[in-house]
């Protein structure tokens, strides 16, 4: 079983940047690097999105076109960390952000929630007028 805890959420103004970490324990040592790992969001009232995600090398991303130009995701498979740097960032990216684990090894494209099975705890990010 893998664990997976968000870092790196807090209170930021409009335009302003954050990054978000995902760090992966547990029986991670022979899985992590197999798999594609995912940010989601979700805001108060609203269903969990999808943000971006990362394939399991690194050499493929792909992004919700809300985020796409200012958002990055990326991986550091020897550190089994996944990362989400946030720029120009808007009051409507106000939500907290999972990060989650494909519930498949070398599987690229899953977007939906249910398509990934390991979920972190979220941390919240707050953009201010």
């Amino acid at each position: 079983q893998v664990q997976l805890v968000e870092s790196g959420g807090g209170l930021v103004q409009a335009g302003g940047s954050l990054r978000l970490s995902c760090a992966a324990s547990g029986r991670t040592f022979t899985t992590f690097s197999s798999y594609t790992m995912g940010w989601f969001r979700q805001a108060p009232g609203k269903a969990r999105e999808f943000v971006a995600g990362i394939m399991w090398s690194g050499s493929s991303t792909a992004y919700a076109d809300s985020v796409k130009g200012r958002f990055t995701i990326s991986r550091d498979n020897a550190k089994n960390t996944v990362y989400l740097q946030m720029n120009s960032l808007k009051p409507e990216d106000t939500a907290v952000y999972y990060c989650a684990r494909d519930n498949f090894p070398v599987r690229w494209g899953p977007t939906r929630v249910a398509d990934f099975g390991s979920w972190g705890q979220g941390t919240q990010v707050t953009v201010s007028l």
